[in-house]
Parts: C-alpha cells; sequence; structure tokens
C-alpha cells in the first residue's frame, strides 16, 4: 500500500529532514502551479514518468519550464532507445501515484523498478519544490536532503544534464 502524503511527511521528519508544506487547489500542469510563484520560495520542478524500448522505467525531475529533448533524454539517461510516457496505471502501479501527482517522492514506494533521474541544473538550487505523492500541496526541500531522502529509499539517483530542445 503506498504511503499517503501525511506518512511521507512523518517520514522526512523522522528522518531529520525539515521540509514546508503549502496546500493549495489541486494543479494539474506547470502553468497551473505559475499561480503559486512567489509565494513558495525555490525552484520549482516538472516530473515525467517514462520508459524506454526494454521497458526499463524512469522519474525525471528537472526545472518547470526546461524544454527537455525527449528523443535525445535515453542518451543522457542510458535508457535502451527513446523513453515514451509510462501509462496512467503502471505510475499508479510502480509509484503509487496518479498523473499530475509525479513527484521523486514517491520513490519510497518504489519496489527498485524505478531510476530516479534529477536534471543538474535544478539541483544547482539550494531549495527545490515538489508535490507530496498528491497535487494539493507543495513541499519545500533543501537539494541536499532530497539525495539523502532518495539514498534512505534505496536509489541512488543520477545527476545529468538533461539535453533540452531547440
Amino acid at each position: 500500500m503506498p504511503l499517503t502524503p501525511d506518512q511521507l511527511l512523518q517520514h522526512l521528519t523522522a528522518m531529520g529532514i525539515a521540509t514546508r508544506t503549502i496546500h493549495h487547489p489541486p494543479l494539474h500542469t506547470v502553468a497551473e502551479s505559475h499561480a503559486l510563484r512567489g509565494k513558495i520560495p525555490g525552484a520549482h520542478a516538472k516530473n515525467l514518468f517514462v520508459k524506454d524500448k526494454k521497458s526499463r522505467l524512469f522519474l525525471i525531475s528537472t526545472l518547470e519550464d526546461a524544454a527537455l529533448d525527449l528523443k535525445q533524454a535515453h542518451l543522457a539517461i542510458g535508457g535502451q532507445g527513446r523513453v515514451s510516457f509510462g501509462s496512467a496505471e503502471l505510475l499508479d502501479a510502480v509509484l503509487g501515484v496518479r498523473p499530475g501527482c509525479v513527484t521523486p517522492f514517491a520513490a519510497i514506494n518504489d519496489q527498485g523498478r524505478v531510476t530516479i533521474v534529477l536534471d543538474a541544473a535544478l539541483m544547482a538550487h539550494d531549495l527545490l519544490n515538489f508535490h507530496p505523492l498528491v497535487n494539493t500541496s507543495t513541499t519545500s526541500i533543501a537539494a541536499t536532503d532530497l539525495l539523502a531522502f532518495l539514498r534512505a529509499s534505496g536509489h541512488e539517483p543520477l545527476i545529468v544534464a538533461l539535453p533540452r530542445s531547440n
């Protein structure tokens, strides 16, 4: 059974990780989240759940306005062939979240099937913002604490410069 947002936040607190969570109306897209700029400091992310031709799964986190070149992403992340989006059913089964709620925090629900990929441009920021398993809140976390959380959940994140579209 996937963790609830409250259980996730309790887990982070138990790890000694300080976070700040703001509740808001549901946000389904990066465009919708722009209304919160200025209210939530730090870098804001977009998160993509993708699979390669061999059905290897990846959760990619990058800056919210980054124009990623998904036709070339597999080269940076070690995928076999171009990546495509994973289905909503697969997302729920593997990470326990719905579309619009994809987040690296969902690594806590993964049983070792997903590679977490963090864009180097995102990780250049000290404070990062992600949904805490639901899109009705945003949780701020220090970049170093995100790495500690991911490692504690059994995920050594891949930090790479992801290719951009022209």
